[in-house]
């Protein structure tokens, strides 16, 4: 008999101790939720960007060859489609190469939204993407590539390898790429 009564003499004692260490690992564990919850939050939100070729060039031999009477009025196109200089969905940033097609093309666009077309070489795709990605976090980005750019642009930010080249007369595909902090990328293509 003497040894029941000393074991329920020690229970009572050891209950607080278990009671506290389980409630501190359910604090902690609480607080790591939260943490990793706010993080999640926090680090969710997507970057988009839209990659385009320059709009229609004139057909001559020069090195360097201006937009077509074709070609600016696709460049006001896109002025119809993203040129809203207030209010949500509006661009924040146009990143374009050194050529002339591309700064006629961003022009109208730029000019309307109070936007300096940031100048990138196009001939490292997977840098200019990082470079995009990295400055844009959870923004709106337009990318105006060439035909030999675009795809491996629209490649590095998707994450696809199954991207079609395009054609030498095409100057309508739009690719946007949602690209978030977690998880894929989601692509859509457009003809414009």
């Amino acid at each position: 008999m003497k040894s029941a009564h000393v074991n329920l003499q020690r229970g009572p004692f050891l209950i607080p101790i278990w009671l506290t260490g389980i409630g501190a690992i359910a604090t902690l564990g609480v607080a790591v939720f939260a943490i990793f919850a706010f993080w999640v939050w926090f680090t969710a939100n997507s970057t988009v960007v839209i990659v385009i070729r320059h709009a229609e060039k004139e057909s001559v031999s020069a090195p360097d060859p201006p937009l077509s009477e074709a070609g600016e009025a696709r460049a006001a196109l896109l002025v119809r489609m993203f040129g809203q200089p207030t209010g949500p969905g509006r661009l924040d940033a146009i990143y374009i190469s050194s050529a002339l097609r591309n700064r006629m093309t961003a022009a109208p666009l730029s000019g309307r939204l109070g936007i300096t077309p940031i100048v990138a070489p196009t001939d490292d795709p997977r840098g200019l993407v990082h470079r995009v990605l990295r400055e844009n976090s959870g923004k709106r980005v337009l990318v105006i590539g060439h035909v030999n750019t675009v795809p491996d642009i629209v490649a590095a930010l998707s994450g696809r390898s199954d991207i079609p080249p395009l054609d030498e007369k095409d100057f309508g595909t739009m690719y946007i790429v949602t690209v978030p902090r977690i998880g894929y990328a989601n692509l859509l293509r457009v003809d414009y």
